[in-house]
């Protein structure tokens, strides 16, 4: 049976947009996009703005695959980890899986940072708003976020309902 699952896409170094496009065309089973974001880097050193979307998808995959497919991803994209909330070119979190909690070593389902990140729920809410609006202090976050979470557009030519 699918279900729903959001993926937080983001990416700092490099082309940037490009990274994104290149992600969301090989991941499996997306069913929407939100717009793209330009966002202040949260944590870490010092470093450039980050590009910032999430994707929907409606899968049968579990978390697990899910969690592969973003590492997949990341990797397409020559990311390579030297130090927490550094730079790079490519970071794919799993964020959201409908009906589903996985607390293991290595993934949190949902994502545990998620719902404190302006950068996540903006674009989040573009797709789900629903969703979104269950999130206790979600619009706080949202409205503490606003002027740093500015829409940068889109990954395709194309905009959803003439925007």
């Amino acid at each position: 049976m699918k279900r729903t699952a959001y993926l937080g896409l983001g990416s700092n170094l490099g082309n940037r947009l490009e990274y994104l496009k290149l992600a969301v065309s090989n991941l499996p089973d997306v069913s929407k996009v939100s717009p793209v974001y330009e966002t202040a880097p949260v944590g870490g050193p010092e470093q450039g703005s980050y590009l910032n979307c999430v994707v929907q998808l409606k899968t049968e995959l579990t978390g697990r695959d899910l969690l592969t497919e973003c590492q997949k991803q990341e990797k397409l994209a020559d990311r390579i980890r030297t130090e927490r909330w550094g730079p790079r070119t490519l970071d794919v979190d799993l964020l959201w899986i409908d009906g589903e909690v996985i607390e293991e070593e290595d993934l949190t389902v949902p994502h545990p940072r998620m719902k404190e990140r302006g950068f996540v729920l903006i674009p989040l809410r573009d797709l789900d708003p629903t969703l979104v609006d269950s999130f206790s202090d979600s619009e706080e976050v949202i409205s503490g976020a606003f002027d740093s979470v500015i829409k940068f557009g889109f990954l395709s030519d194309e905009t959803p309902d003439g925007e």
